[in-house]
């Protein structure tokens, strides 16, 4: 009985996670909105199904929490947003700060050469990551540029500055596995755009 209770509480606070993150990106078209969140969640799943040790509770929250204090986003500090839901949801002290710790590794610009400490906080990288390549992630650079005023050209410096060193930087191997596909779709395409712009190149200034 007290783990079906404990099961049924921990859907009830993932449902209500879903609902928080559907309001609070209710407006966001640059790659950062529910849709990407819900991928990361999907993916961060998939790749723990493969750890019996892992947290799912703990990644399934931090997944779908993972954006909602990005800097390029929102102005709120110690992760003000995330930490208001996780507390609403009654969940214990330690529990929030090993959800905020794993928020607070996903990023790439801040994680340079660092490894998450816990897998839970791997898994939910990597989910991040994954979501930052292949054809979405090419779709997500494009949005995200439009919406800053860049140009195409300078999107696509983007892929050089971030999204093709993402493959060498994945912990898990089901994660290596996806990305090294995904990786080969960017690098196609990075081809075939760099030979259309040469194409076109009418020596313009």
């Amino acid at each position: 009985m007290e783990k079906l209770e404990e099961k049924q509480m921990t859907s009830s606070t993932i449902d209500n996670a879903i609902k928080y993150i559907k309001s609070i990106f209710k407006n966001n078209t640059d790659g950062h909105d529910i849709n990407h969140s819900i991928r990361v969640y999907k993916n961060a799943f998939n790749l723990a199904a493969l750890y019996s040790d892992c947290d799912r509770q703990t990644i399934a929250l931090a997944a779908l929490l993972h954006d909602v204090d990005d800097h390029k986003l929102f102005h709120s500090k110690n992760n003000a947003n995330a930490r208001h839901f996780l507390e609403m949801q009654n969940l214990n002290s330690s529990k929030i700060e090993k959800i905020c710790t794993i928020i607070n590794e996903v990023s790439f610009s801040k994680n340079r050469g660092k490894t998450p400490t816990s897998l839970e906080g791997k898994i939910v990288q990597d989910a991040d990551r994954l979501d930052a390549i292949g054809a979405i992630g090419i779709a997500r650079v494009f949005a995200y540029g439009g919406k800053m005023g860049k140009s195409i050209e300078d999107s696509v410096q983007h892929f050089y500055d971030k999204l093709l060193l993402l493959k060498n930087e994945m912990n898990t191997e089901e994660a290596k596995k996806i990305a090294t596909a995904r990786d080969k779709y960017l690098r196609t395409f990075l081809k075939e755009f760099n030979r259309e712009i040469r194409e076109t190149d009418v020596g313009l200034t």
